[in-house]
């Protein structure tokens, strides 16, 4: 699955992993640095999900106004 397609909530619960991983100090400092930029990724896909979910449902709600 390329990372573009993973679900929001399968997002978040790989962020969530790996923050525990570094909360627990079980990453080493090569881990972390990767692991920082992997969040890093996955918070822009949340980002851009919830984004356009915005936009859908605004979109929604403009079309009942009218």
């Amino acid at each position: 699955m390329a990372k573009n397609q993973k679900s929001y909530k399968e997002a978040i619960g790989e962020i969530e992993a790996i923050l525990e991983k570094i909360e627990n100090q079980e990453l080493d400092v090569d881990e972390l640095a990767e692991n920082v930029k992997k969040v890093s990724a996955l918070i822009k896909i949340c980002k851009d999900k919830l984004h356009k979910t915005e936009t859908d449902v605004q979109k929604i709600l403009d079309s009942i106004k009218e």
